[in-house]
């Protein structure tokens, strides 16, 4: 009982570091839980954004080839009114898993990130991972309703 008395009071002391250091310091809006559930969902119809645009035409996707390996592992698989949409080759069609997962880019391993919601992207409903807003809805509201 002791023990979780003192891990209560550990979270409790982080929590509001976390939050600081997450929403002021590096300016995000959610941070990611769970875990993955090797689904390979997230490996096919990506949006490849680059500064602040999505890649809209193949020329200007062979290009971005030269820049970073992770480029050379697209494939075009469809256009919309977003942008090219692109599947990775390195996904095993019949498994699911990832053929280089051990080494596979950081933009991988990093996934989800709150990028893909500024782009108007979601996870699927199976998906492992939760994005969480890092200032609850009732904070917010909280902090406001002290202003006025």
């Amino acid at each position: 009982m002791k023990n979780l008395q003192i891990v209560t009071k550990i979270e409790n002391f982080i929590l509001p570091i976390r939050k600081f250091i997450l929403s002021k310091i590096l300016r995000r809006k959610y941070y990611r839980t769970g875990k993955c559930k090797a689904c390979g969902k997230c490996c096919t119809k990506i949006y490849v954004k680059h500064y602040k645009h999505v890649i809209q035409d193949e020329k200007e996707f062979e290009k971005l080839k030269y820049l970073h390996r992770f480029y050379t592992y697209l494939k075009v698989i469809d256009k919309d009114e977003t942008g090219l949409v692109f599947e990775c080759m390195n996904l095993d069609p019949v498994t699911h898993k990832c053929k280089i997962h051990k080494t596979r880019p950081g933009i991988c391993r990093r996934y989800p990130q709150e990028e893909l919601f500024s782009m108007g992207g979601a996870l699927s409903d199976d998906c492992g991972y939760q994005m969480k807003p890092i200032v609850s809805f009732e904070e917010v509201l909280h902090k406001e309703m002290k202003k006025h």
